[in-house]
């Protein structure tokens, strides 16, 4: 029995040597496959960055200059009524009215179309003819210097003396934040045509390495009466300043116009002249400007807004309403270079000089535009509606 027993042990061992081999080989197989079919599971599966389809994005336009009649659109700048103005339903003047703008409205461009604005602002929307209205010179010639003495402390003087109640004073309101430009900055208006002849003379300065400094555009007639009435009392007391203003061939109206004045019509500018020291490129909405960060007033021939013959650019008077008299007229003594290139800006521009102040200067074919219904200042302007300038602009010109 032993040895029975013993002989079916040596051939049942070694099966069961093999049956365990085999049962260890297909075990093995099957780990494996199990973990290349987790390898495949996971190749197949996309991380979520891969979910995500790739944008690629347009890169950011380089700002460039605006190519126009100004530095910068019309469109988003601030605007104003002259004189009082029909609001039309389209641009056509057959087109209904839909309501009458007061002299002196403010408002946002929003497009143009030929001799036409679309406007609005809080209370109002629809088409005004532009030749009756104002623009904001700061909304779309960014790189003069402005700087309107009248709005916070007057230079008025005659022959060299203090005026009473003037020189010194703010004679109106004319400063407030504007959000087109991004700042505090002075209201300058005058009529849309002639902004595009001051932007002329302001390329002509800055070729040169100057710039315009522009005093004052549109002047309220209450200003303007207070000026007189009080330069007129002083003359009474004072045989100097009496003279000044009224030694033959000039007198008073030469200086401080005792009616409406061309300055409440909105063609006259005063302007002087200034070396650029400093300037930089900024962008405002998708256009590139220039502004002057440093800047020196010329020595001109007299300081500015003083009321006398010694500020005559011409040694006589010539009349003011006509563009060449003044070219057959002798400079006076007093003209100095800064002066002389100032006047050659402003002329070649299409603007008229003065022949009683140097830093004046009149657009006359504004002047002819509107002189069938022309302003006659009775307000003072305080509003803006000044929004950054679009790419996206629906203008035609």
């Amino acid at each position: 029995m032993t040895r029975l027993f013993s002989r079916k042990d040596s051939i049942l061992f070694p099966l069961l040597l093999a049956f365990i081999f085999l049962l260890s080989a297909c075990s093995t197989s099957s780990s494996t496959i199990e973990v290349d079919d987790n390898e495949d599971l996971n190749n197949e599966i996309a991380t979520p960055e891969e979910k995500i389809p790739t944008v690629v994005q347009p890169p950011t336009p380089k700002p460039e200059p605006y190519e126009g009649d100004l530095e910068l659109p019309v469109i988003g700048a601030t605007g104003f009524t002259s004189v009082k103005l029909e609001l039309k339903e389209s641009a056509s003047q057959d087109s209904r009215t839909l309501q009458i703008l007061e002299p002196g409205t403010a408002f946002e461009i929003i497009q143009e179309d030929g001799d036409w604005w679309f406007i609005q602002n809080e209370n109002s929307n629809g088409w005004v003819l532009h030749k009756y209205c104002f623009i904001n010179l700061p909304d779309v010639i960014p790189s003069i210097i402005y700087d309107n003495t009248n709005t916070y402390s007057a230079k008025y003087v005659s022959s060299g003396k203090s005026i009473p109640n003037i020189t010194g004073q703010p004679l109106y309101q004319g400063k407030t934040f504007n959000k087109r430009l991004g700042k505090e900055e002075f209201i300058v208006p005058v009529l849309y045509s002639m902004s595009k002849k001051i932007h002329l003379a302001q390329q002509y300065a800055l070729a040169d390495g100057n710039s315009l400094l522009i005093y004052e555009g549109y002047r309220p007639y209450a200003a303007q009466q207070a000026i007189v009435n009080e330069l007129s009392k002083l003359a009474t007391i004072d045989f100097e300043v009496a003279a000044g203003i009224s030694t033959a061939p000039w007198s008073i109206n030469w200086f401080i116009a005792t009616n409406v004045s061309n300055h409440q019509v909105g063609y006259a500018i005063d302007v002087s002249l200034a070396k650029v020291n400093s300037m930089e490129s900024v962008v405002i909405g998708n256009y590139a400007v220039n502004e002057i960060t440093n800047y020196t007033e010329y020595t001109m021939p007299t300081p500015i807004h003083e009321l006398s013959f010694a500020s005559a650019t011409f040694k006589y008077p010539v009349s003011a309403i006509s563009p060449t008299a003044w070219k057959n007229v002798k400079l006076s003594d007093k003209m100095n270079e800064a002066a002389i290139n100032l006047q050659t800006y402003n002329t070649k521009a299409g603007l008229t000089p003065l022949a009683s102040e140097w830093w004046h200067f009149n657009d006359l074919a504004a002047l002819n535009e509107v002189k069938d219904h022309s302003s006659t200042g009775g307000y003072v302007l305080t509003e803006i509606y000044s929004e950054i300038p679009s790419t996206n602009q629906d203008s035609k010109e």
